[in-house]
């Protein structure tokens, strides 16, 4: 697999969404207009994009049982959920999240190649990780589902669960022996009332930075504060650190974990990290700071899935656990990536051969901040302007050189630094 780090500068498709008739609108504008101004994780919080439909298997592997189309979100049919609050009222626990329909999508439900490599007999441990973590990458229909399971509050009610889909394409970044990169790259058709799909919506998403036996971390400890935290070697030896980075490449958390494989089945599992309110939660909840807990990722014959499982932490104006009440609730997460084919993602290569150079421009500038400094905090909006929203209009700019881009990037970035 070919490693993507600043792609040529070819004419592309610009970062929007068009409705048929209505222009054009850069993606940033189209994140506001949707109510996304704090999108602040790698869970896409917006609108629905895909309705499954089987996938016809390579002729070389068995049929696979028919099985009943299930509904879309949205749509008719019986809506399940494996930690239902069963004797809560109906309407109250009914899911929140987005809503608009898209396109079918095909499900690829052959076993990948990715999955076929990691299975190759022989290969060393290390090895067998790093094809575990490139597995990552491809074309995924994205499924996100988030319940709260237990109450820790006296006459706690419970909240209702978030479920949202999408469609992206997760481009491989870089591949090195001990670094790999990972960036998500939303790329959405909607379905329109006269029953046209829509023009396609661009929106660069989250990334995710894997080292081998990486000795230091930033932490994320509270209100956008991150602190350097040094691993023993004893520690560190044989792990992956997964460091999570938002939609405009600032940081949003690192967790430690190891890989661990068997026939069939390789899982990597993260240690318990505080980690920043996803947008899911950032836009509707003020009664806490910060969620702790731990993640698994596991790599599937189609595709990969992410288990979550986290407390709802309250802190303290010095960022410890508030004393009187600390945790919340606790919440159960599951985000599903299943393998698609024959999807249109060509406005998300377009959209990432034209900017690429600009993003590599920020993660060079954070990767300095991190170099350079023990500790840093920053604020999301500065005058009324999401950081995320300045870089997305700065990434569309043209620059004059590398200097120019660079000067850019780092002016603006600086403006939401908290010294």
């Amino acid at each position: 697999m070919k490693a993507i780090d600043t792609p040529a500068q070819t004419p592309g498709h610009k970062a929007a969404f068009q409705r048929r008739g209505a222009g054009r609108r850069p993606a940033w504008g189209w994140l506001i207009a949707l109510g996304w101004a704090a999108f602040a994780g790698p869970f896409f919080a917006g609108p629905l994009a895909a309705q499954p439909e089987p996938a016809q298997p390579e002729p070389a592997q068995p049929e696979p049982a028919a099985q009943p189309e299930p509904s879309a979100p949205g749509g008719p049919g019986l809506r399940q959920y494996t930690f239902a609050w069963m004797f809560s009222d109906a309407a109250a626990m009914k899911p929140r999240g987005g809503s608009t329909r898209g396109p079918r999508v095909v499900l690829d439900t052959r076993v990948s190649r990715a999955f076929r490599a990691l299975q190759e007999p022989g290969l060393s441990t290390r090895e067998r990780d790093r094809r575990a973590i490139l597995a990552l990458a491809g074309d995924y229909r994205t499924s996100f589902d988030f319940i709260e399971t237990v109450g820790l509050t006296p006459a706690y009610t419970p909240r209702g669960p978030y479920q949202s889909w999408g469609t992206e394409r997760v481009y491989l970044v870089a591949d090195e022996p001990g670094f790999i990169s990972l960036q998500h790259i939303i790329v959405m058709h909607f379905a329109l009332e006269d029953g046209s799909i829509s023009e396609p919506m661009v929106v660069k998403h989250w990334r995710q930075d894997w080292r081998y036996q990486d000795r230091e971390l930033h932490a994320f400890v509270g209100r956008n504060r991150f602190e350097r935290v040094a691993l023993r070697r004893s520690r560190a030896r044989g792990t992956w650190t997964q460091t999570v980075y938002q939609v405009d490449d600032s940081p949003r958390y690192e967790a430690v974990g190891r890989w661990t494989h068997a026939p069939g089945l390789s899982s990597w599992k993260s240690d318990d990290r505080r980690r920043p309110l996803p947008r899911r939660e950032f836009s509707v909840r003020d009664d806490y700071h910060a969620l702790y807990g731990s993640h698994r990722i596991t790599i599937t014959p189609s595709g990969w899935t992410q288990e979550e499982d986290a407390l709802k932490l309250v802190l303290d104006e010095d960022n410890a656990p508030d004393p009187r009440q600390p945790y919340l609730a606790r919440e159960a997460g599951l985000s599903r990536y299943e393998r698609v084919r024959d999807y249109d993602f060509a406005a998300g290569d377009a959209y990432w051969a034209q900017t690429g150079a600009f993003w590599a421009e920020v993660r060079a500038y954070w990767d300095g901040l991190y170099a350079g400094r023990d500790g840093f905090a920053f604020n999301k909006t500065v005058d009324g302007m999401p950081m995320f929203v300045a870089l997305f209009k700065l990434a569309e700019e043209e620059f004059a050189d590398a200097r120019a881009r660079g000067a850019a990037v780092r002016e603006t970035i600086e403006r939401y630094l908290i010294e």
